[in-house]
């Protein structure tokens, strides 16, 4: 049976039993914090389960896409662990507890194939439930009728179950196929998770847990507004057990990329490992990490995230990095990703067939990256034969700790082959220093990243306000003031207050608003709430919780009550300025998507007052003539004077019209679609122009890099923009004026001017040499016998730049006599600080002197070099004498 029928199995089993099919939510944990990737199938639904949203539906259920990677050391080496799979779920919102959860799940496992179901033999499933659950164990045994001794008992480290943060978690129960003795020993799960194999998991979820300290040790908060239903089939587990497949890797979804890496390498899968996983041998767990992690970056890429140094793009670039290293392992040296992605595409897209479509950028980045990977390794591998043959000469054995790390960490060379490139060379590596450094490392990200994790704040007032007078009514798309009654104000801790006075800060709930809340790169309006008793200045706006727009004020007069009538008013002007900005963020996303192609894709905007921020993926910098006939299609667009109008509609009629879709971003059945024309069309909650004249002008004023494959365009609207041209103009007057040209010549008449600046620097670095130089003569014929050695300690004038220093001393030791040994010193100050050339010749070797020993004695083990020349630094600059007088003590 192929994965895309389990889904559909899935999916029409609880539909048929009165769930709704809800749609996988994206990779990216876009509305969690804790997240970077969603984890589990219940992390789209935390909300419902958590009691701070009402569920729009009693039962659901989904196959989510999930990425996990804790583990991902352990991919390929069992058969169990991969980063990316699909969770099969079927959720209850209050509605069936234990007594519906269990028979749904035993009756889809067990139906014959031709009705519809899995057709699992149930002589051959085992059951697991946490220790205290009688509830489970009786529904289990009595009402299925799974036999006592095939139903085990195990404690939290097996049968609890939450998503390693705080939020809602609860014991579980667990289904498990026995495969067999080929598989293992018998015994049930206890005994061997090779051969029993789990398949679905039951959660009961009914707690709220706080102070997560591990998967055993953590703190219940208290029982959640309802029992819940959250249940797990891995998709790709389920795969494996209905394709007779030994695990994920061999399924229909990963099979091929696994067989197309072992085609190029030159391998044969399988042929000397085992059933168990235990028995693989390493080139197969190399091929599985290839399969693997080749589809995982597929899906993450085609989720919207790219390859970066942090968050989400960071894990993506190691997933990435994996792949490439696992294969060069296995013998293929050239770029891997252009024969194995696409075959990854094409054993993905029957399920989601928007891969297919957006493959030209997903393989963009995804090749670039490679390419970007392949250079790293080239030069880390430069870097460490540096490092090796220093070692060597210096009669080392082992290449310390301190080097595999700054290769691992600054240049992204993995430990592996520092190990075997070393091993090579017959050197050893300090693995112990290396692993302490990377313990050091996890350990500061741990606990940034824990400072991170607030779990899920304490929202409780803000939904006690929501469930007692239900959403706001927004009417800021038709209106800028309106009378509205309060019907809440609350502390800005979250305390419920009767009344507030002058000076005092409020957040204020109003039961309809003109006021728009901060979202979707939109600023907040401000403006003012004006009672019959006082008045509040608004300066924020927000959303803590869907549905319930919460204005953020400052009482500038009087007294504030709840339950009274108000008058809501916004700042017109700010409100203006910002939709015409966020107007003009459409245009300029629509224009570069027809100048650099569809995979110039929204990352992330900020529409401001007269200014916005568009951050957009590509590879690389937009050419300036690109900016320039950017910039000139949207002007021409404002010329035209398109009408701007937005209108409701489902998603799939959205999608059909070409409307633009942001990659991460979460949709309901119905969305908002606002259009520019026939220009631009666009899935959109804020603000806009009514017609594209009124933005008057849009000055593109930047473009740069923010991220790996990330560009960020800056720009002015409206008169802000008109501002910034007359600027520039009374500048070009000026430059003008001052060079006696035209205005079209003022550029050529400052690159002549900078060109003739960048002349007389050199002619004055040219003399500043000959001048320091010109006196080497003379110092070396000052050289002091300093114990049987021709000494030259003398200071290089301020400010001489460092090439200079260090040919200044090489000048002198050589008009020294070379039968005579010598040893030269030139130190220089330089912007507060003091450094050091010193240079030695072959005689002064010959007695055992070196430039880079002495250069460390006076600078207390700091500076590098050879025998022959050294340098060092950054002391004060008053030590500059010192120094001299230190390598002088030396000789």
């Amino acid at each position: 049976m192929r994965t895309a029928e389990i889904k559909r199995r899935f999916l029409a089993h609880f539909e048929n039993n009165g769930h709704t099919v809800v749609p996988s939510a994206p990779l990216p944990a876009i509305e969690d914090p804790n997240l970077l990737f969603i984890n589990a199938g219940m992390v789209q639904f935390v909300p419902y389960f958590l009691g701070q949203q009402t569920p729009p539906f009693r039962r659901a259920a989904s196959v989510q896409k999930c990425l996990r990677t804790p583990d991902i050391d352990e991919v390929g080496k069992t058969s169990r662990h991969g980063t990316f799979f699909q969770m099969n779920g079927n959720f209850s919102f209050g509605d069936y507890f234990k007594e519906g959860a269990i028979p749904l799940a035993w009756e889809l496992s067990t139906k014959p194939v031709s009705q519809g179901g899995f057709g699992l033999d149930p002589e051959k499933i085992w059951v697991t439930v946490y220790h205290d659950d009688d509830e489970a164990f009786d529904i289990w045994h009595k009402t299925v009728g799974v036999p006592v001794e095939r139903i085990v008992r195990r404690g939290k480290k097996d049968n609890y179950w939450h998503m390693g943060i705080p939020g809602p978690a609860g014991p579980c129960s667990e289904l498990w196929l026995d495969r067999g003795p080929q598989y293992g020993r018998d015994g049930g799960p206890d005994a061997d998770e090779d051969r029993y194999l789990e398949f679905w998991n039951l959660v009961f979820m009914q707690y709220e847990i706080t102070d997560v300290r591990s998967k055993e040790d953590f703190r219940v908060v208290s029982e959640l507004p309802a029992k819940n239903i959250d249940t797990g089939m891995g998709l790709e587990r389920m795969a494996s057990i209905l394709q007779g497949v030994d695990n994920l890797y061999e399924i229909d979804e990963v099979r091929p990329i696994l067989d197309r890496a072992a085609e190029l390498t030159g391998r044969r899968y399988g042929a000397r490992s085992g059933h168990a996983a235990t028995e693989s041998h390493p080139d197969d767990v190399r091929l599985r990490v290839i399969a693997d992690h080749v589809r995982t970056a597929l899906m993450v890429i085609g989720d919207g995230v790219v390859p970066s140094n942090e968050g989400r793009g960071y894990v993506l670039r190691r997933i990435m990095r994996r792949a490439i290293r696992a294969i060069r392992l296995l013998g293929w040296q050239e770029p891997a990703l252009p024969l194995l992605l696409p075959v990854a595409r094409d054993c993905m897209a029957p399920s989601y067939p928007e891969l297919a479509a957006d493959f030209d950028r997903i393989s963009q980045y995804a090749y670039a990256e490679e390419d970007a990977f392949l250079a790293t390794l080239r030069a880390g591998t430069t870097i460490l034969d540096t490092a090796i043959a220093e070692t060597k000469r210096s009669g080392g054995t082992s290449l310390s700790g301190e080097k595999a790390f700054q290769l691992h960490d600054t240049y992204g060379f993995p430990i592996d082959l520092t190990l075997e490139i070393a091993a090579e060379q017959g050197l050893r590596v300090d693995e112990e220093g290396f692993r302490r450094l990377m313990a050091d490392q996890r350990a500061r990200a741990k606990a940034d990243a824990q400072a991170r994790k607030t779990g899920h704040a304490d929202l409780s007032a803000y939904r006690a306000v929501l469930d007692e007078g239900g959403p706001t009514h927004f009417t800021g798309y038709h209106e800028v003031k309106r009378e509205a009654k309060v019907r809440a104000l609350l502390s800005p801790e979250g305390v419920m207050l009767p009344a507030v006075g002058e000076g005092d800060l409020v957040e204020v709930v109003l039961n309809a608003t003109p006021f728009y809340a901060e979202g979707g790169g939109q600023q907040p309006d401000q403006g003012l709430i004006t009672l019959a008793g006082g008045q509040a200045e608004v300066y924020d706006v927000q959303q803590p919780v869907p549905g319930l727009i919460v204005h953020r004020a400052r009482v500038v007069r009087g007294e504030l009550r709840a339950g009274e009538e108000s008058f809501a008013e916004i700042d017109v002007n700010r409100r203006k300025a910002i939709s015409r900005a966020h107007t003009a963020t459409h245009l300029v996303h629509t224009a570069m998507r027809n100048f650099l192609g569809e995979s110039a894709t929204q990352a992330g905007s900020l529409n401001a007052p007269g200014r916005l921020r568009f951050d957009f993926n590509t590879p690389g910098a937009v050419p300036p003539g690109v900016l320039r006939d950017v910039e000139q299609q949207i002007n021409e667009v404002l010329i035209e004077d398109l009408e701007v109008h937005a209108k409701l509609m489902s998603l799939a009629d959205a999608r059909a019209s070409g409307a633009m879709a942001l990659f991460g971003e979460k949709y309901g059945d119905e969305v908002r679609v606002v259009e520019v024309g026939d220009y631009a069309r666009e899935l959109c909650g804020g603000t806009h122009a009514a017609r594209s004249g009124q933005l008057g002008l849009v000055k593109i004023l930047s473009e740069s890099s923010i991220g790996s494959g990330v560009r960020r365009v800056e720009a002015l609207v409206g008169i802000d923009a008109f501002n910034y041209l007359a600027r520039e103009h009374l500048l070009v007057s000026r430059l003008a004026d001052l060079y006696r040209a035209r205005p079209e010549e003022v550029a050529e008449r400052v690159e002549q001017t900078v060109t003739a600046l960048r002349d007389a620097e050199k002619e004055l670095e040219k003399l500043r040499a000959q001048l320091v130089l010109g006196n080497a003569g003379a110092l070396a014929e000052q050289a002091r016998d300093v114990r049987g050695v021709a000494y030259v300690g003398t200071e290089a004038p301020e400010g001489t730049a460092g090439n200079d220093v260090r040919t200044l001393a090489q000048e002198i030791r050589g008009k020294i006599p070379a039968s005579r040994p010598a040893v030269v010193a030139v130190a220089v100050r330089n912007a507060g600080k003091a450094s050091m050339v010193v240079a030695v010749n072959g005689p002064a070797k010959q007695r055992g002197l070196s430039a880079a020993d002495l250069v460390k004695l006076a600078l207390s083990g700091r500076g590098g070099g050879n025998a022959d020349l050294a340098q060092g630094g950054g002391v004060p600059a008053d030590q500059a004498p010192a120094l001299l007088s230190a390598v002088e003590q030396a000789l």
